[in-house]
């Protein structure tokens, strides 16, 4: 059973940059497409960003265009997301995931079968 643990998050200055890790452990990602989602306070859970499982392509959230950027290294059963940046609204706890097959497309949350337990991100002004 793969677990996914986040890590990374905590509370930066508006205009700050931190870099989130999702490490899994219990079996290989490697094959895995995974993803970053967030959900604010009192909202739903939203896509942030994804990336297929060679990390040949990568899809972003319009919000967060050109100042996320996820990465992988499976060499490390790692992934990554770099904020740059940060904005207030940006403050969610943030989500990794993980999927076997495109499924419903990325950006969806039903395609991703493991998740992790999130970490929080707060921007502060």
């Amino acid at each position: 059973q793969v677990q996914l643990v986040e890590s990374g998050g905590g509370l930066v200055q508006a205009g700050g940059s931190l870099r989130l890790s999702c490490a899994a452990s219990g079996g290989s990602v490697s094959q895995c497409h995974m993803g970053w989602f967030r959900q604010a306070a009192g909202k739903e859970r939203e896509f942030v960003a994804a990336i297929t499982w060679s990390g040949g392509s990568t899809y972003y959230a319009d919000s967060v265009k050109g100042r996320f950027t996820i990465s992988r290294d499976n060499a490390k059963n790692t992934m990554y997301l770099q904020i740059n940046n940060l904005k207030s609204e940006d403050t969610a706890v943030y989500y990794c995931a993980a999927a076997f097959r495109l499924g419903y497309g990325l950006r969806r949350e039903a395609t991703y079968t493991y998740w992790g337990q999130g970490t929080q991100v707060t921007a502060s002004s």
